[in-house]
């Protein structure tokens, strides 16, 4: 298990959101008890100073202003008793920090990663995740995440702990699902936002390639999704009242000869529910491996076409699908706040292609 209570498979989800019964939410602390997370016997040696320099000096991912924080919530402790940040540590003080949640197997280290930042303000900030980026430590993806990078870029905000379950995620998409994310700076906005969610209100939409011609122009595909006792490692459509409840909407955006572009929209967050309802209809996502999306499902026998489809899966070597607009109300100003993040290059190159391929061959049927 990880520090936020979710399974470690959880690192691979689509989508997990505040509708699922694994949501990104963590029981809350005994705010009576406090719990060690810091401790240290001052050397005999040492001069007298400042408690808050002290421990920035020997915290190397906690600022001065956090420290402050935590010592005006009686958090820092001097011989067993809360002292403020002004306390001047003496040789024989055992100084130590306690917190009112227990400290996590894995700590979040700050990490410095480039960080596609679509929006922030004070309350949030709403981040385009590329493909490849694990969002959150887990199972043998404990550094070099979404979390560690956001972890670098809010140090200097006291009020923002990676390591606090109250604040960060509200949602998370896949390691190789690339697409916007937002991503709560205080507890309040994560629990509006969370209700969000929960209340189905946010907008969420996806841009996916799929094998096959999508025979229908729109549709909605409803079907219970849990864990495939065949494959441990997929989610599928289980009959009635064996799984979670789950509804995704999707349109035809373009034909594309063996292929079919669509944009789905979520009514409800399950664990790759986007890739297992576009499988049950038939049309697994181009490139999805663990779908079998990665073999050649569609078109013709010819091997120029064998080499043209596995050059695409060169070109864009993930499943094809993308998070590319999300909305939801402020959780201060109320305000109807709408973002959309461009097709990535990978994808963006992989539909030329196809574009490519199927004018070609619909001239060449044409002079035939």
């Amino acid at each position: 298990m990880n520090d936020y209570n979710l399974p470690d498979e959880a690192v691979d989800d689509d989508l997990l959101t505040a509708d699922d019964d694994d949501l990104l939410t963590e029981p809350e602390g005994d705010e009576s008890r406090l719990y060690e997370h810091f401790s240290v016997t001052v050397d005999k040696g040492q001069v007298m100073v400042r408690v808050d320099k002290y421990l920035f000096d020997r915290l190397p991912n906690a600022s001065r202003n956090r420290i402050q924080k935590a010592a005006d919530a009686g958090w820092v402790m001097a011989n067993g008793k809360p002292v403020k940040s002004s306390y001047k540590v003496k040789p024989g003080d055992v100084v130590s920090v306690m917190m009112d949640r227990p400290r996590y197997e894995n700590e979040i280290i700050p990490e410095d990663i480039p960080l596609d930042i679509v929006y922030e303000d004070d309350q949030l900030l709403v981040v385009n995740k590329p493909a490849g980026l694990v969002v959150h430590p887990g199972h043998g993806n404990y550094r070099g995440t979404l979390v560690n990078a956001l972890a670098w870029h809010l140090k200097d905000n006291a009020c923002y702990d990676a390591n606090d379950p109250r604040v960060g995620l509200v949602h998370r998409i896949d390691k190789d699902t690339s697409g916007l994310l937002v991503v709560a700076k205080t507890p309040d906005a994560k629990t509006h936002l969370g209700n969000q969610f929960l209340r189905k209100t946010t907008k969420r939409r996806y841009r996916a390639l799929v094998w096959g011609n999508v025979e229908q122009d729109e549709g909605t595909i409803t079907g219970d999704i849990g864990r495939n006792p065949k494959d441990r490692m997929q989610m599928t459509v289980l009959p009635d009242g064996q799984g979670k409840h789950a509804v995704t909407h999707y349109r035809v955006l373009e034909r594309l000869g063996y292929v079919t572009l669509v944009e789905c929209r979520l009514e409800t967050g399950r664990t790759h529910q986007i890739r297992v309802h576009m499988k049950h209809i038939g049309h697994v996502l181009f490139n999805d491996e663990r779908y079998g999306g990665h073999e050649i499902l569609k078109g013709t026998h010819f091997a120029k076409y064998k080499q043209f489809v596995n050059n695409c899966f060169d070109v864009c070597p993930r499943q094809a699908l993308h998070a590319m607009t999300l909305g939801f109300v402020h959780p201060v100003s109320g305000e109807e706040m709408h973002f959309t993040a461009p097709l990535p290059d990978d994808m963006a190159h992989l539909l030329e292609r196809w574009r490519t391929y199927t004018s070609n061959r619909t001239a060449a049927d044409t002079e035939a």
